[in-house]
């Protein structure tokens, strides 16, 4: 097993596009979202009663793993200063350990 760092962002669906460009232009490789649902500062987001057409208006949950901690302090600071002045969001970071190191260069 190798050590990693994986970043979670927890946002608005609508800006996950823009979110996914930074991430690009950080070297990741790959990422993956889920719909999010839950409670913070801006209320609830249930993912059980998004009409499709209102998809837009859901969270997701984005999950990248790259190779160190730096690599993911840059990519959080990018994330926060493009966009959690005017959308919600939350994002940290944990460590992980993978199996194939090559996959997630930076």
């Amino acid at each position: 097993m190798h050590a990693a760092t994986k970043v979670v962002i927890i946002t608005e669906r609508s800006i996950l596009d823009g979110v996914a460009e930074i991430l690009e232009a950080h070297g990741a490789t790959g990422y993956t979202y889920t719909s999010a649902g839950g409670k913070g500062s801006r209320g609830k987001r249930r993912i059980d009663r998004v009409p499709q057409v209102a998809s837009i208006l859901e969270n997701v949950k984005i999950e990248v793993i790259v190779p160190d901690h730096d690599a993911a302090e840059k990519i959080t600071e990018a994330v926060v200063a493009a966009y959690f002045e005017n959308y919600s969001g939350i994002t940290y970071v944990e460590p992980v350990e993978i199996l194939r190191p090559g996959k997630f260069k930076v």
